[in-house]
């Protein structure tokens, strides 16, 4: 998921749209919970999933599993993939990529939370790494690593790098997505988050956008909370 409008992600698979663009606050806060964004990241890693299997993944009994993948197709963003036995039922995402970007103080809100949540989860798979990569092998270790660079851009300068980017992964990410088999052997998922923002606004530039005066609506968490789901807790994905 990303937390922004980026049309040029290279997060599709074949057959599927390449994005879904959230924009309304309803849908944002659907989506602001823990087991619902867990669910939502395995099932773009490892494809279609029944709420057995996903629950078996982030460490969720298949009746909350499946309580929560029905909301999210309520709202739009996963959906039956077809080929179960039973009630053995396989669930995708619609998109593989969701943009998010508030366009008015009630969805700026319910994005900055459904954000932190997303961030958060990174960091913790971070150090989970961290935590973990003594015992990855040692070509993983020098592989894997974290870099920092400032340097000065221009707003587009900045939109047609992160374009740049986003092309040059573009071709591994949906042929190695849409088909298993074009994975080399000794593969592994891994996470590659790039974040890029302005530590100051340009020299002697007045803003262009000035923040809303009035306090945004009071925001409230989604009320189709399953019965005795009051704290949820999901596995973070690592690397393996």
């Amino acid at each position: 998921m990303s937390l922004g409008d980026e049309p040029g992600r290279p997060g599709a698979k074949r057959g599927q749209p390449a994005i879904r663009q959230i924009n309304d606050a309803k849908t944002m806060r659907a989506l602001s919970h823990p087991v619902r964004i867990a669910l939502l990241e395995m099932l773009a890693i490892e494809g279609p999933l029944t709420a057995t299997e996903v629950g078996e993944r982030i460490g969720e009994s298949p009746t909350t599993c499946s309580f929560h993948l029905r909301q999210l197709a309520k709202y739009g963003l996963v959906e039956e993939a077809g080929g179960g036995k039973g009630r053995a039922r396989p669930w995708r995402m619609k998109t593989l990529d969701i943009a998010i970007r508030g366009h008015d103080p009630e969805a700026e809100l319910a994005a900055g939370v459904l954000a932190g949540m997303i961030l958060e989860r990174q960091r913790e798979r971070y150090r989970t790494w961290q935590d973990t990569k003594a015992a990855y092998p040692s070509e993983w270790r020098k592989a894997a690593g974290e870099s920092d660079v400032v340097v000065y851009l221009t707003a587009e300068e900045l939109k047609q790098l992160r374009g740049q980017l986003s092309e040059l992964l573009r071709p591994l990410v949906q042929e190695r997505d849409a088909d298993p088999s074009k994975r080399p052997p000794g593969s592994a998922p891994v996470e590659m988050v790039m974040l890029s923002y302005p530590l100051s606004p340009p020299a002697d530039t007045p803003p262009t956008d000035t923040p809303p005066t009035d306090t945004p609506p009071t925001d409230t968490p989604p009320t189709d909370t399953s019965p005795g789901d009051t704290s949820p807790a999901d596995t973070p994905r690592s690397a393996s």
